[in-house]
C-alpha cells in the first residue's frame, strides 16, 4: 500500500522549481517505478513508520491530498482530475488549465502516438502546477448510448482502447507524473452507479471490459489503478479479491497503488483483505481510525499495510 508515497517522494521536493522542462533528475520516481526498484532510503523509512502512520497514508487527508508525515520528510501528494486537463483543486470556476480534447475525439484519431504527445503534455502541466497524481485516463468500455460519461472513455472497441489506453499512460509517466487508470472494471453505466452489478462472464470480462487495462498496467506500466463504483458479478470492485489480487497485482504483476473512486470505498475489512491500497478522499470513513481498530483487532494483518 505505501509503495506511492514513498517513490513519489523526491518529486514532490522539486515541484517548486519545476518550469516548463523536465530533465533526467526529475525523472528518478519514473525510472524507479519502471525499474520496479525503490530508493534504500525510502525503504528504510517504511520501517521507521508508526502503525498510525501508515494508516494515515492509505487513508486520504482530504479532498484532494494523502496525509503527509514531517517527521520523515514524507510529503503529502497532490491528485487531480483528469482525464482531459489539470482541473486542480476547484471543482469549477477560479481554476484555469488547457483543456485537451476529450478521450472520445482522442480515441477518434486512431493514433497512439498524438495521444502519447497529449497525454506527455499533461503531464508536464500537473508537474508545473505541483500535482504528483492525475486521475486518468478513464479507460471504460462505451457500452451504453446514454451514459453520461461516455465522452471520457476512448472507444466501444477493446483492441483501440488498449492502444490509446497505453500511449496516454506512457506519456503522462514519462515526466514523472503517475497515471491513474480507471474505473477498474467494467463501470460502464451512470444508472444506479454507485450499486449497479455489471453482471458478466469471463470471456466477456477479459476479451472487452479488462483488455484496457491490462494495456495499461502491462505495456505502459499504470502507476496507479481506481476502482469503480460499481459490483462486478456482486461483489464491490473496491474489495474484489478477486479481480484486484488475483488478476491485477498476481496476473498482471501490478505492483503500483489501487486508489478508490471518490467516497467509494464501501467496507474496512473486505477492502483492505481485497486488494485496495489507498481510500480517498479524506477525512477517511472506511479506512482511518477503523482501520487502525481493524489491524489492533486481528481482521487486517499490519503486513497488508
Amino acid at each position: 500500500m505505501l509503495v506511492l508515497p514513498m517513490l513519489c517522494q523526491q518529486t514532490a521536493a522539486r515541484d517548486a522549481r519545476v518550469a516548463g522542462t523536465v530533465d533526467d533528475d526529475e525523472t528518478t520516481c519514473h525510472r524507479q517505478l519502471e525499474g520496479r526498484e525503490m530508493n534504500p532510503t525510502y525503504e528504510a523509512r517504511l520501517d521507521e513508520l508508526t502503525l498510525e502512520e501508515k494508516v494515515a497514508l492509505v487513508s486520504g487527508a482530504d479532498m484532494w491530498h494523502t496525509a503527509s508525515v514531517d517527521r520523515l520528510g514524507i510529503p503529502a501528494l497532490w491528485m487531480s482530475d483528469g482525464p482531459n486537463g489539470v482541473r486542480g483543486l476547484q471543482l469549477s470556476g477560479t481554476a484555469t488549465a488547457v483543456c485537451f480534447p476529450c478521450g472520445a475525439a482522442l480515441g477518434a484519431t486512431f493514433d497512439p502516438e498524438l495521444v502519447r504527445r497529449v497525454g506527455e503534455a499533461i503531464g508536464r502541466e500537473a508537474r508545473r502546477t505541483g500535482v504528483h497524481v492525475l486521475l486518468g485516463p478513464t479507460i471504460n468500455t462505451v457500452r451504453l448510448p446514454i451514459a453520461g460519461r461516455n465522452f471520457e472513455c476512448f472507444s466501444e472497441d477493446p483492441f483501440l482502447s488498449a492502444q490509446i489506453a497505453a500511449s496516454y499512460v506512457a506519456g503522462v509517466q514519462s515526466v514523472g507524473v503517475a497515471a491513474v487508470a480507471k474505473h477498474f472494471v467494467a463501470n460502464d453505466s451512470e444508472r444506479e452507479r454507485y450499486t449497479t452489478s455489471s453482471d458478466v462472464d469471463e470471456a466477456a470480462l477479459r476479451e472487452v471490459y479488462l483488455a484496457p487495462f491490462e494495456s495499461a498496467v502491462r505495456s505502459a506500466g499504470a502507476w496507479a489503478v481506481m476502482s469503480g463504483y460499481n459490483r462486478i458479478n456482486g461483489t464491490y470492485a473496491c474489495e474484489h479479491a478477486e479481480l484486484l489480487r488475483s488478476v491485477l497485482k498476481e496476473e498482471w504483476g501490478f505492483d503500483g497503488v489501487v486508489v478508490s473512486d471518490w467516497y467509494g470505498t464501501t467496507s474496512t475489512v473486505a477492502a483492505a483483505l481485497g486488494g485496495l491500497d489507498v481510500e480517498m478522499p479524506g477525512p477517511a470513513l472506511q479506512w482511518g481510525a477503523k482501520l487502525l481498530d481493524a489491524v489492533g483487532s486481528g481482521e487486517v494483518p499490519v503486513e497488508v499495510l
